[in-house]
């Protein structure tokens, strides 16, 4: 067993009891908080931001003859984004692409689900960040943009394969999750992607699927050097290097 898997073994030893608990780590240097739901928080911005929401998926895979999904999955999504505004009070919220599952799929949300994003945006400023899903305006409060500067760091959907010379990035769409053995079982955990200068969220809808850290299309984004920074009661950082597929 690799000396990663070892620390992930004992964080879930952890009383059950015990509150979550946050990883704070530099991008860019900026001090940034990532959080067991799968959301990132900047405290220096007081900005909330999250990945891949993809509401509307149940109606989308239902319109287009897939398998039903349960069809509260927008609901779910939007009651653990409360609790992270609730929690965090933040001034700005940025959706970083794929907020819905497509176009189509936003103009036909329900009535309940338009009434809570109403709610949720109301006060503060919200992004929503195009993505390959949902890379049109969408009709609801806050802006549309392809992409957002604040200080050195990026917010967009697809990380960029180089970066400039300074500067970070905070990027989605992988819905990146890593595997690892714990007592002979394998256990799989969506996770934040990290090499000092950029962040990968991991997908915080519903039903959403996700891709392998140890894939090789992270490899030119984050390198055998970057972390993995796995989800559960704590967030807990892991080298790349000692995951394995």
């Amino acid at each position: 067993m690799s000396a990663g898997i070892a620390v992930i073994a004992e964080a879930d030893t952890a009383s059950a009891s015990a509150p979550p608990t946050d990883a704070t780590i530099e991008v860019a240097g900026s001090r940034v908080v990532l959080r067991p739901s799968g959301a990132f928080f900047w405290p220096e911005r007081a900005l909330l931001a999250v990945a891949d929401l993809h509401l509307g998926r149940a109606e989308r895979t239902a319109r287009e003859g897939g398998d039903l999904l349960p069809p509260f999955e927008s609901i779910d999504t939007l009651d653990r984004l409360e609790a992270e505004i609730m929690a965090l009070a933040p001034r700005m919220v940025v959706c970083l692409g794929d907020s819905f599952d497509d176009l189509a799929a936003a103009r036909n949300l329900s009535e309940d689900v338009l009434l809570r994003i109403g709610r949720l945006a109301a006060g503060r400023k919200w992004c929503w960040i195009a993505g390959n899903h949902d890379p049109g305006p969408v009709e609801l409060p806050g802006t549309h943009l392809a992409e957002l500067r604040l200080g050195l760091l990026n917010f967009r959907h697809i990380a960029l394969s180089r970066l400039g010379a300074s500067g970070g990035e905070i990027s989605g769409h992988y819905h990146p999750k890593a595997k690892l053995i714990r007592r002979g079982t394998s256990v799989t955990r969506r996770c934040f992607l990290s090499d000092g200068r950029r962040v990968i969220l991991p997908a915080f809808g519903t039903y959403t699927g996700g891709l392998d850290v140890m894939d090789g299309a992270f490899d030119p984004l984050v390198g055998p050097d970057g972390t993995a920074w796995l989800l559960g009661k704590q967030v807990t950082g892991i080298a790349r290097s000692h995951l394995r597929k």
